[in-house]
């Protein structure tokens, strides 16, 4: 009831007016509608509720999570489709979980609230750091499931977003934040007035701090446009040292028979879809690189050992169409699956079934049809992939229960065939009948080729695109990056773009291509400029192909990936220091 009459009150008004106003022009910006202008307003929402409420901490952290419940909504909708459809939760579950995630994981807004109000009430004057280094330090250091910085919204300009090199998102989520606050401050023409009042000849110190705070805002956007304009330029004039043909297939694979379908007769026909689309788009022309996605052809794995045996999850004639496919068109083959094995110390002359580790892997077959290395998940996606809790996973009966991953290895791949198939019969599906993955290499033997690494990816299996202090852990020079997910979960969303979009700052990190490749939507190539190739995305909840030259950049570590987030700490220290020896001066 309490809730209920300050929502209807003037007071309550304003303040979901406020809440919306951050939460709206926040969407606007961000993909899929790119509206950049709004960006630089959408903070100004949370700009009234501090000034307003400014002191008053109680109420500032309930607006805090007014903020986040109503960001979440509109931003993050899709996460109640992804709580019933990949979770399985039924809808009273899946509404308090939302709810829940919805504060749990955008404590960012109270963070910022309470953490602005505190050092303005102390600094007591105007100044457009308090906003940025509050953002800075709230974005770092709260929990964030899918992490939509502000900065990720910034770098929808491509020009500011080459500063990632340097600052990943936290930058420009500060930077974000101090140009916002400014205008803010011109908001009323009373401001604007007195700002013109600083050019006469009136030497007075609030004059000198008003001209001091024009300049240092004249100084932060050189310096963020300069840069950015600076490094555009560079990288766009630096040449590929190599090309690579990759192509993306988008199977539209099932994710569960929960309507009655036949699972057998699906994954026919998904294995025959799989095998005509490779055919067709590779008639004329072999490439270096075929990409499937996450769980392009889910529930089973080419990993034959006695323990996915014993699972039941190694599947001959899954292993047999891929090695059909790498060899009937003599390419390095990239495809996720699952893959299981036992603990050592737990290894014993009997299988334990409890004892067993699954794992969501994606593996490469090479042009000789061999399976060879292979990447295990390590970001497990909450909800889906695991429970926090033993005892949740009785609520949902579709979460999986996978183990992290352990090593950061790159993937490398092999000079393909170059001279043409002349066997009497080129394999296919419904050859793996009768066809063993052995006997299918041996129908290709006189095709065989050198196995000669030529180079090597950075594999990312969905989520983990978008934590860029996970990614900058992978060691080496890798020549792209492969991302390869499946947002068939979220139904057709928007999900499928913001994905994409806070994964994409990770080319300009690494000055790498990212190879995008999704299961029913949205796949895209990436090049190491943040630009989005022809601006081509394949439809949602669909079948497609696509097919890229990926540019093969020279190897050079960035500052980012040598330092990661140095260049924030330092401006959250100095910046804190100075505040503190501000304060104390004038205490």
């Amino acid at each position: 009831m309490k809730l209920a009459r300050f929502l209807i009150s003037r007071e309550g008004f304003i303040s979901v007016l406020c809440y919306t106003v951050t939460a709206t022009f926040s969407f606007l910006s961000f993909a899929p509608v790119n509206l950049p202008f709004f960006v630089w307003i959408a903070p100004f929402g949370l700009f009234i509720i501090e000034k307003r409420y400014r002191g008053e901490w109680k109420k500032l952290i309930y607006h805090g999570f007014g903020f986040a419940i109503l960001f979440y909504l509109v931003s993050f909708h899709w996460i109640y489709h992804m709580t019933t459809v990949f979770g399985g939760f039924d809808w009273y579950l899946a509404v308090p979980i939302f709810i829940g995630s919805a504060i749990l994981l955008n404590f960012k807004f109270p963070v910022y609230l309470l953490l602005f109000s505190f050092l303005a009430t102390r600094v007591k004057r105007f100044f457009p750091l308090i906003a940025s280094f509050s953002i800075l330090f709230a974005e770092f250091f709260t929990p964030q499931v899918f992490p939509w910085y502000f900065g990720n919204v910034v770098a929808e300009n491509h020009i500011l977003a080459q500063n990632a090199e340097y600052m990943s998102a936290y930058g420009l989520s500060a930077f974000l934040f101090f140009v916002s606050y400014f205008l803010f401050y011109l908001r009323k023409p009373k401001q604007i007035l007195s700002l013109v009042k600083t050019y006469l000849p009136k030497h007075t110190l609030a004059n000198r701090r008003v001209l001091g705070g024009i300049f240092t805002v004249i100084l932060v956007l050189v310096v963020f446009f300069g840069n950015g304009y600076y490094l555009y330029q560079k990288w766009e004039n630096v040449k590929p040292i190599a090309e690579r043909d990759v192509l993306i297939v988008q199977p539209d694979a099932p994710l569960e028979f929960r309507d009655g379908r036949n699972p057998a007769e699906e994954i026919r026909k998904l294995m025959t879809r799989i095998d005509q689309m490779v055919e067709s788009e590779l008639k004329e022309k072999s490439v270096d690189l075929i990409v499937l996605p996450e769980s392009g052809i889910p529930f089973f794995t080419t990993h034959d050992s006695e323990i996915t045996r014993a699972m039941r999850i190694y599947w001959h004639q899954f292993e047999s169409l891929m090695a059909i496919i790498s060899l009937r068109h003599g390419t390095n083959l990239y495809f996720n699956e699952l893959d299981a094995d036992i603990p050592k110390e737990k290894q014993s002359n009997r299988i334990v079934r409890n004892d067993i580790r699954t794992y969501n892997s994606s593996v490469l077959m090479s042009p000789n049809g061999e399976r060879k290395n292979s990447y295990q998940k390590v970001f497990l996606l909450i909800f889906g992939e695991y429970m926090p809790f033993e005892w949740m996973y009785a609520l949902s009966g579709q979460t999986g229960q996978f183990a992290p991953g352990t090593k950061l290895d790159l993937i490398p791949y092999y000079e393909v065939r170059n001279t043409p198939n002349v066997v009497k019969k080129e394999l296919h599906w419904e050859d793996t009948f009768s066809l063993s993955p052995d006997s299918v290499r041996n129908h290709y033997k006189d095709h065989q080729i050198k196995e000669t690494v030529i180079g090597s990816f950075l594999p990312l299996i969905c989520y983990e695109v978008i934590i860029s202090e996970f990614v900058r852990k992978f060691q080496g020079d890798p020549d792209f990056i492969v991302n390869v997910t499946n947002d068939k979960w979220y139904g057709n969303s928007v999900e499928s773009f913001q994905h994409h979009t806070l994964g994409r700052l990770r080319a300009i990190e690494f000055r790498k291509w990212i190879v995008r490749s999704t299961n029913s939507g949205t796949s895209v190539f990436t090049d190491h400029l943040g630009r989005n190739i022809d601006n081509e995305f394949t439809p949602i909840e669909s079948t497609a192909t696509i097919r890229k030259k990926v540019s093969v950049i020279p190897g050079e570590m960035t500052f980012y990936r040598l330092y990661g987030n140095l260049l924030s700490y330092l401006f959250m220290g100095i910046v804190g220091i100075s505040f503190l020896v501000y304060v104390k001066r004038n205490s």
